[in-house]
C-alpha cells in the first residue's frame, strides 16, 4: 500500500505538490470513485487509478538508459558533486540506482533502474556479461598488448590490497596516430575493450600495467544493451520493449 500522491508522482504524473493539488480537484478516481485526500491508500498493481480519466498503471520496475557526461559521479547521493541520478531531475522515484559505476571522468552507457536481481545479473562476473569501452590512450598500443590483455593482466594492488589478476580480455586496436598538444603529445592509440567485470578504476589500470595511460574512456554497450547514439551526454530514456527483452 502507498499514498495516492506518491503513486502519481513516482508514475510521472507531476511532483509531489502538483499531484496533490490534482487530487483536491477531485481528478483522480481509485475504482472507478473520486478521492480528494492525497494521503488516501491505494495497493499498488491492484487498485485501478485514474486521472482525468487515463488509466496510470503502477510499474514496479524502471529501466532507464543514461549518456553518463564527464564530470558527473555514479552515486545515488552526494553532498559536494552532482551525481547521475541528480540527471534525472527531482520528481524521479526515490528507489533508483545505477548499475555498477563509471568514474567521474568516464562518459557513455549507464543503466539505471530500481531491479536489483537484474543488476546483480549484469554485474557478477560468473555471468560473462561483456562490457564495451571506447578509448584513446597514450601509447601505441601493439599485438603484445592484445595478447597480454587476452591472458589476464596483473594489477597493482590499491592500498592494503594484493595484486589482483583480470579476466581474460579483448582488445582491439581501431586507430594509432601521432597527436600535438599539451594534454596528448606523441603517439595517442584509439581502441575497444570488451571486459567482463569491474574492478575499481580497472580499464585504467590494465592499460596502466602495460605502461601506456588512459586519455578518454566511454563505455558503449553492456551485455545486448548498446548506447543510442541519439543520446547527448546527460540525456536519458526508457528502455524501449525489445531492449528489455533481450536484457
Amino acid at each position: 500500500m502507498m499514498r495516492l500522491d506518491k503513486y502519481l508522482a513516482e508514475m510521472g504524473e507531476g511532483t509531489r505538490q502538483e499531484v496533490k493539488a490534482f487530487i483536491r480537484k477531485g481528478r483522480v478516481m481509485v475504482n472507478g470513485v473520486p478521492v480528494k485526500k492525497p494521503e488516501a491508500k491505494v495497493e499498488e498493481g491492484k487498485d485501478q487509478v485514474t486521472l482525468d480519466g487515463r488509466k496510470i498503471p503502477y510499474q514496479k520496475y524502471l529501466y532507464y538508459m543514461l549518456n553518463k557526461p564527464a564530470g558527473v559521479i555514479t552515486a545515488t547521493t552526494d553532498s559536494r558533486e552532482r551525481t547521475v541520478l541528480d540527471l534525472l531531475g527531482e520528481d524521479r522515484r526515490k528507489d533508483l540506482f545505477p548499475v555498477g559505476r563509471l568514474d567521474k571522468d568516464t562518459e557513455g552507457l549507464l543503466l539505471i533502474t530500481n531491479d536489483g536481481s537484474l543488476a546483480h545479473r549484469l554485474l557478477s562476473p560468473r555471468k560473462h556479461v561483456d562490457k564495451c569501452y571506447y578509448a584513446k590512450v597514450r601509447g601505441e598500443v601493439t599485438g603484445e598488448d592484445v595478447e597480454q590483455f587476452a591472458q589476464g593482466l596483473f594489477l597493482a594492488g590499491l592500498g592494503e590490497e594484493k595484486e589482483e589478476k583480470t579476466m581474460p580480455a579483448r582488445l582491439e586496436i581501431l586507430k594509432t596516430a601521432s597527436a600535438a598538444g599539451k594534454e596528448a603529445p606523441g603517439i595517442v592509440s584509439e581502441i575497444l575493450l570488451t571486459i567482463q567485470e569491474g574492478k575499481f578504476h580497472q580499464v585504467k589500470r590494465m592499460f596502466q600495467a602495460v605502461g601506456k595511460e588512459v586519455l578518454y574512456l566511454k563505455r558503449l554497450s553492456m551485455g545486448s544493451l548498446k548506447l543510442d547514439p541519439e543520446l547527448a551526454p546527460g540525456q536519458y530514456r526508457e528502455l524501449t520493449k525489445e531492449e528489455m527483452e533481450r536484457l
